[in-house]
């Protein structure tokens, strides 16, 4: 993926980070010019056998908005002050604008993972705002968008496991166009900005939190189970996402492919959780919905830090878990 590429903007709706809204503050980093560009890079085939995958989710996990990315830092530091601003490099543009970031410690893993090729990409976001990103390292063979909804094979969509999807969920959830209804419908304007369709897979809504009427989350979390779907509230968007979508099945399908006896797992939010239970070894940050609520299973990491420096825990984590594997391969 070149820079020019990263301008074209997915319509449909908007990037799934919180700085979706695309305005302008102290917490935008204007380092454009160190992004990275993917040119003449050395493709790793999706044909190859790996004793290992390395599957993570992006925003909040791996990449970060600045607003994101000075979680870690003291209440009321101002990023550009900090000497974490200087260490950001961006890996995402839109609407010309820079919007997500890594350390530059993050990039140097994250390149290294990529190279091995067993980084797996497993993101919640559609398939256009995931190809705005521009990982370091060659491309990825494998990727995970929509919440599991769709596999990405060399950049390519592979049509056998959209159907795989398709059959699952026309078994297992409520019809996603009478979903789409129920949001319109309970969604009030007096503390919902917008409502989004993900590709016709699931549905999110952009709230103010502080508006919200007192138990509505509770009460969409409820009708959502009642058909089949779940609701999780990170940061202002309200997702709603058919319990069939599922990035550990996503990631269970890579690993079968490529004969990976060991799955590594990175994720910050409740729709990462069923990814990092299922995985051999696990990471989480130390921020986000996960976090929030003191989630854990068994064996899983969490980072020291918080924010962008949680991220580069993360990256680091995975490699030194993948490169131990491979050791022993």
């Amino acid at each position: 993926m070149t820079a020019a590429d990263q301008t074209s903007v997915d319509l449909t709706g908007d990037t799934l980070d919180e700085a979706s809204t695309g305005t302008r503050d102290e917490t935008t980093v204007d380092q454009a010019e160190n992004l990275p560009v993917a040119v003449d890079r050395p493709v790793v085939s999706a044909g190859l056998r790996r004793s290992v995958v390395a599957a993570s989710d992006l925003d909040r996990t791996l990449i970060y908005s600045g607003k994101a990315a000075k979680l870690g830092l003291p209440p009321g530091t101002k990023l550009r002050e900090s000497p974490l601003y200087e260490d950001l490099v961006c890996v995402e543009m839109y609407d010309h604008k820079p919007l997500s970031h890594v350390t530059r410690t993050a990039l140097a893993s994250i390149t290294r993972l990529a190279e091995l090729g067993v980084l797996v990409p497993a993101t919640t976001r559609t398939r256009a705002q995931y190809r705005r990103i521009s990982l370091p390292g060659p491309p990825v063979p494998y990727a995970i968008t929509a919440n599991g909804g769709f596999l990405l094979v060399d950049g390519e969509t592979d049509d056998d496991w959209s159907r795989q999807v398709e059959r699952e969920l026309a078994a297992s959830s409520h019809p996603f166009a009478e979903v789409q209804q129920y949001m319109a419908d309970t969604f009030r304007p007096e503390f919902t900005s917008k409502l989004r369709n993900a590709e016709e897979l699931f549905c999110y809504a952009v709230v103010d939190r502080d508006a919200l009427p007192d138990g509505f989350v509770a009460e969409v979390s409820a009708w959502a189970a009642e058909h089949g779907w779940r609701a999780s509230l990170q940061g202002r968007k309200l997702y709603v996402v058919p319990v069939g979508l599922r990035k550990g099945a996503a990631v269970a399908e890579v690993a079968r492919r490529v004969g990976a006896e060991t799955v590594l797992a990175a994720g910050d939010s409740l729709l990462d959780a069923e990814m990092l239970e299922s995985a051999t070894r696990a990471v989480r940050p130390a921020h986000g919905e996960l976090h929030e609520v003191g989630w854990q299973t068994e064996g899983l990491v969490v980072t020291a830090t918080a924010g962008a420096t949680g991220g580069q825990e993360v990256a680091q984590w995975l490699l030194d878990e993948a490169l131990a594997v491979l050791g022993k391969s």
